[in-house]
C-alpha cells in the first residue's frame, strides 16, 4: 500500500462510516421488539420527566439500567422522536469503538483494523439498529483502551492514575448500560493479561483508583433508583444476572458451543481470513503487549459468555474490537510469507459463499420455494442482487491485486456497499412480520385520546411508541412486562378474555381497539365479539381491530 493511499484511508473510512452507519438510519421502519422497546422507554422518560426509573407502558421495567435510555433520550431531544434518533446512539457507539481500535493500533502503523471492525456483520447489525449491546461495547472498548495505556504509562505517575480513573469511570458507565457484566468482562480479560505480562502484583496496586471511579460514576443513580424503587436491585441482580447466567430455565438458553458455531457467521466477511492470520503471526509480533492484551481480551470474555446459560448473538459483541486487532496483527505480520496462499483461499471462499447467497436469492425470488418470496417489488430485488453482485465483483478484483493492503481495502469497500444496500431493502416478509408501524399509522385517526387501547404481547411496545401512549392494556400472557403487572398500580391492565369482553361492552362502539399479531389474533377472534372495523398488514403481520 502506497503512502498516498494510506493517507486517504482515514477520509475513506469516515465516508464509509457515514454511508453504512448514518445515511440509512431513518429509511427503515422500526422493528419489534428491541427498537420500539428502547425508543419507548426513553420517550416515556422525556414525557414524564422521570429519568431515574425505567418504565415501559407506564409499568416498572427493571431489565436494564438507564444509560442506554439516557443516550436514546438525548438523541430524541436533539433529533425528534423518530427512527433516526433512536438508532443514532448505536451508530455513534460503533464509530467510537472503531476509534479506540485505531488508537490501539496506531503504533503498529496499520490502519486496517478499524475498517475490519466496522464491516463485521454483527457490528453493523448492532450499529444500525437500536440495541444496547453496541453502547456497552463502546464503553468497554474505551475502558480497555484506557487500561492498556495505563499499563504503558510510568508506574505511579499522574498519567497512570488519570488513565486508571478514566478506566474506572468508563466501567461505571458500562455498568449503567447493562449492569454487572461491565465489571466481569474487564476482570476476566485483564487478570490473565497481567499474569502473562509478569505484573500480577500490580493488580492490587492499580485496583483502588478504578474501583473508586466506577463507584463515583454509578452510585448516584444506584442510590436514586433504590430510594424510588427499593426492589430494583433485588430483581435486577437475581433475575437479570444470576438466573440468566446460571439457571436451568435461563432466558435464551443455549449450549456452551453456540458461540463457537455462530462466530464465523457473525464475523463475516472476515472469518475466512482467520486461518491466514493465524499462519501469518510470527513470534516477535506475538510477544508484543498489544497482541497479548487483545488475545486475553478476546479469548476469556468469549469463554465467559459461552459458559453463561442464557445466550444471544449480540452478547459477544465486546469480543469484536480485539478480534479486529488480532486479525490485523496476523495478516500484516504475514505479508510476503506463505500466508499469501491462505489469503487467496479465504477470498475465494468469500466469493463462493456470497455467490451461493446471490444464486439462492435469485432462485427463491423466482420460484417462491416454500411459499416464501423475499421481495414483492422488483426494484428491491434489483437492489439486493446488485449489492451482492457488487460485493462479489470487489472480491474478484481483490484476488488479482498483488498488494496485500489493497486486497483488504477492496473487501471492506465491497462489504460497505453491500451492507448499505441491504439496509435499504429489507425483505417485505421481514417488514410484515416485524414492523407494525405502517398499519398503526394508517389507522391513527381512529385512535382518539379517549380510545381504550388493548394489545397482545408482541406489538404492545409499538402501540405505545406510535400512538404516544403509556396506558395500553394487555390481553393474554404478561410476557416481559410480568414484573410491572405484578404491582397493584399495574395489575388491572393485564386482561383475560372475560375482562376484555366486559371492557368492550362497557364502552361506546369504536372506543376499544385491539392490536395483535395476526396468528395470535386468530386464536382470540372466535371468542370475542365481532369487531366493527378490522385492518391487517398481512397474514404474517398484524391486525388492528376496532370494537
Amino acid at each position: 500500500m502506497t503512502d498516498s493511499t494510506s493517507r486517504k484511508i482515514p477520509v475513506l473510512l469516515l465516508l464509509g462510516f457515514i454511508l453504512v452507519y448514518l445515511l440509512p438510519l431513518g429509511f427503515r421502519p422500526m422493528v419489534v421488539p428491541d427498537e420500539v422497546r428502547y425508543g419507548e422507554i426513553s420517550r416515556e422518560m422525556i414525557a414524564t420527566g422521570d429519568w431515574i426509573v425505567p418504565r415501559l407502558n407506564g409499568l416498572r421495567y427493571f431489565e436494564k439500567p438507564v444509560m442506554g435510555y439516557w443516550l436514546n433520550g438525548l438523541s430524541m431531544l436533539a433529533f425528534g422522536e423518530n427512527p433516526f434518533a433512536v438508532r443514532f446512539p448505536s451508530a455513534v457507539a460503533a464509530g467510537l469503538s472503531a476509534l479506540m481500535v485505531w488508537l490501539l493500533m496506531r503504533r503498529t502503523g496499520s490502519i486496517l483494523a478499524p475498517p475490519i471492525f466496522l464491516t463485521c456483520f454483527l457490528v453493523v447489525g448492532t450499529g444500525v439498529f437500536s440495541v444496547l449491546d453496541g453502547m456497552l461495547t463502546m464503553f468497554l472498548t474505551m475502558a480497555m483502551t484506557a487500561f492498556f495505556f495505563a499499563c504503558d504509562a510510568p508506574r505511579r505517575s499522574w498519567k497512570e492514575k488519570g488513565l486508571l480513573a478514566l478506566f474506572g469511570m468508563l466501567c461505571g458507565m458500562a455498568f449503567l448500560t447493562k449492569g454487572f457484566l461491565a465489571f466481569a468482562v474487564p476482570v476476566v480479560a485483564i487478570v490473565p493479561y497481567m499474569f502473562w505480562a509478569g505484573r500480577w502484583k500490580d493488580l492490587f496496586r492499580m485496583a483502588a483508583i478504578p474501583i473508586a471511579a466506577a463507584v463515583l460514576v454509578s452510585l448516584p443513580w444506584a442510590v436514586a433508583v433504590h430510594l424510588k424503587e427499593p426492589d430494583y436491585w433485588n430483581y435486577f441482580f437475581w433475575q437479570e444476572h444470576i438466573k440468566r447466567f446460571m439457571a436451568e430455565d435461563a432466558q435464551h438458553k443455549a449450549t456452551f458451543w453456540t458461540y463457537f458455531l455462530a462466530f464465523p457467521v457473525a464475523a463475516l466477511p472476515w472469518s475466512p481470513l482467520i486461518p491466514a492470520s493465524v499462519l501469518g503471526m510470527d513470534r516477535s509480533r506475538a510477544r508484543t503487549p498489544l497482541f497479548r492484551y487483545a488475545l486475553c481480551w478476546f479469548v476469556f470474555p468469549f469463554l465467559f459468555f459461552s459458559a453463561a446459560s442464557g445466550k444471544l448473538l449480540t452478547y459477544i459483541l465486546p469480543c469484536f474490537p480485539p478480534f479486529a486487532i488480532l486479525l490485523t496483527e496476523g495478516l500484516t505480520a504475514g505479508v510476503g510469507k506463505a500466508t499469501g496462499k491462505a489469503v487467496q483461499g479465504g477470498l475465494i471462499a468469500l466469493v463462493v459463499i456470497f455467490s451461493g447467497i446471490l444464486l439462492g436469492l435469485i432462485v427463491i425470488q423466482a420460484t417462491g420455494v416454500g411459499g416464501f418470496v423475499p421481495y414483492l417489488h422488483s426494484w428491491k430485488t434489483l437492489a439486493a442482487t446488485s449489492g451482492l453482485a457488487g460485493f462479489i465483483f470487489c472480491l474478484g478484483i481483490s484476488l488479482k491485486k498483488a498488494m496485500f493492503g489493497s486486497k483488504l481495502l477492496l473487501v471492506s469497500l465491497g462489504a460497505a456497499l453491500f451492507l448499505t444496500t441491504i439496509q435499504l431493502v429489507l425483505p417485505d416478509d421481514t417488514i410484515e412480520h416485524k414492523a407494525p408501524g405502517a398499519l398503526l399509522l394508517r389507522n391513527a385517526a381512529r385512535v382518539l385520546p379517549e380510545t381504550v387501547l388493548v394489545s397482545l404481547e408482541d406489538p404492545l411496545r409499538a402501540v405505545c411508541w406510535f400512538y404516544k401512549r403509556s396506558d395500553v392494556f394487555q390481553l393474554g400472557a404478561a410476557g416481559e412486562l410480568a414484573y410491572g403487572f405484578g404491582y397493584p398500580d399495574g395489575s388491572h391492565r393485564l386482561l383475560d378474555e372475560a375482562t376484555f369482553i366486559r371492557l368492550i361492552h362497557g364502552h361506546a362502539p369504536g372506543r376499544v381497539v385491539l392490536v395483535g399479531k395476526s396468528k395470535h389474533y386468530r386464536n382470540w377472534k372466535d371468542r370475542l365479539p365481532p369487531p366493527i372495523f378490522e385492518d391487517t398488514s398481512g397474514p404474517g403481520g398484524y391486525v388492528f381491530a376496532q370494537y
